[in-house]
């Protein structure tokens, strides 16, 4: 019979599994590759009432500089399967890599996950978006399992998204997988590309990073702003304003989160001083402690 309960891990560093490369020690961590091994780790976390937090790519995540007083569930469900053009994917698989996947089969509808650091259950869970597009669109159908080990299966039409927000934001658990229902198009693949070459050239994809900090006000681009400002290149220790994006902070040299968040600070008080826009962050800031 095969063994659901994944392994934990003591102390884990979790600098080690941010894009950021910021964060102190997981009191535990466990990696999960089934959807089975999500439901048994979360039912018992549940009977423990211990803490949990549910990590993808760890590209949108910024972690104390304690760590994180509970369990750490690095989710790894990573399978995919296209068939026509119903696509049916884990939780874990690379977002970038769907982006790709897809196009290649000529299918449209996710050429813009090309080059978003996420994984597909990071991007449901913030409803990633760029080039005027959002995950919801092509969205059909979510599996998550929730915070007692219990598995559900949710049309789109029972959940919520907006901009940067999802209804998952709310519920305490897990997206495991996801199905997109895309369309054919032979020019899907020259899309992804120019897309992925635009990315590369304007974004600072060799520094370390979580992405995009700050959502973009109406009407506004958070970054526009920011360069307007006179901040790119401002620095707090070891956390910069990029000098390629201005709304990315990056980690140019041993950044603590304290770092970053000071500079946060500093960026929103100077734009709202200058512009009367308040930018808010887009970046999930992950405490010490959290409730069961």
């Amino acid at each position: 019979m095969k063994n659901l309960f994944p392994p934990f891990q003591s102390d884990k560093p979790l600098k080690e599994v941010s894009t950021f490369g910021i964060g102190g020690p997981a009191k535990l961590f466990t990696e999960v590759f089934e959807i089975e091994q999500m439901q048994a780790v979360l039912a018992y976390a549940h009977s423990l009432s211990l803490p949990f937090f549910v990590l993808g790519k760890g590209s949108n995540c910024l972690f104390d500089d304690r760590g994180f007083d509970g369990l750490v569930i690095h989710n790894k469900i990573s399978y995919l399967k296209i068939e026509g053009c119903e696509v049916d994917v884990g939780a874990g698989f690379s977002f970038s890599m769907l982006g790709l996947k897809t196009a290649k089969q000529g299918l449209a509808g996710l050429e813009f996950a090309s080059g978003i650091p996420a994984t597909v259950g990071g991007a449901v869970f913030m409803n990633a978006g760029a080039n005027g597009q959002e995950t919801c669109q092509t969205l059909s159908e979510v599996r998550f399992v929730d915070a007692m080990g219990i598995l559900h299966t949710l049309t789109k039409d029972e959940l919520e998204f907006s901009y940067r927000h999802s209804s998952f934001q709310k519920r305490r658990g897990a997206i495991v997988s996801a199905k997109f229902r895309l369309t054919e198009s032979a020019t899907a693949r020259g899309k992804q590309l120019s897309i992925i070459e635009y990315r590369t050239e304007t974004q600072p994809y060799g520094d370390r990073s979580i992405g995009c900090f700050f959502k973009n006000p109406a009407g506004n681009s958070a970054g526009a702003l920011i360069e307007k400002t006179g901040l790119k290149g401002f620095a707090v220790g070891g956390a910069e304003v990029s000098t390629k994006h201005a709304n990315f902070i990056v980690n140019k040299e041993g950044a603590l989160a304290g770092d970053v968040l000071i500079l946060a600070r500093q960026v929103q008080e100077k734009v709202k001083e200058a512009t009367g826009i308040e930018l808010e962050m887009e970046a999930r800031c992950v405490p010490y402690q959290i409730q069961p």
